[in-house]
């Protein structure tokens, strides 16, 4: 990947309320991340052998919109005790396939491994997220529409 399409990356993402991105083109991608540990892939979204990865981190000024939403977080209420559906990517979450169909899963629905719980979409691709277990589905942490970050917890299954 063209080093001056990484610096109009690095330019994008201190532009945006993000605090990290990914971007695969062909074989080759890039990670940014404005905290100061990049976290590693996890073997279920892990790169092809001899891809090359380029990472930036970015500090994050006090008193940005992003310190200020990263506290906010902080202090948000306790995710309920569970197993939790993480967000393997950043994008925007989709409850349902479609704005007139009903949501994948509701609360309090009991989910099998590999179910279909939402849908993410990054780039332009619609991911399908699946139940990485089977229980019941005792909170939903993200609402339609709402961008997430790449490891963001979705939702816990008991």
């Amino acid at each position: 990947m063209d080093i001056r399409k990484i610096k109009k990356l690095i330019e994008l993402l201190e532009e945006s309320s993000l605090t990290e991105m990914e971007i695969v083109e062909g074989e080759e991608s890039v990670r940014l991340s404005r905290a100061g540990v990049i976290n590693q892939p996890h073997a279920h979204h892990a790169f092809p052998a001899g891809v090359p990865m380029a990472a930036a981190a970015l500090p994050m000024a006090p008193g940005s919109p992003l310190s200020a939403a990263t506290e906010a977080a902080a202090e948000s209420p306790a995710i309920p005790e569970g197993e939790q559906v993480r967000s393997p990517m950043v994008g925007t979450f989709f409850a349902s396939p479609s704005p007139e169909a009903g949501p994948f899963v509701s609360l309090g629905q009991k989910v099998t491994q590999g179910e279909t719980m939402c849908i993410i979409e990054a780039m332009k691709m619609f991911n399908q997220i699946e139940a990485e277990v089977s229980g019941t589905v005792v909170a939903i942490l993200v609402e339609n529409g709402q961008p997430v970050e790449f490891d963001q917890p979705l939702f816990v299954i008991r």
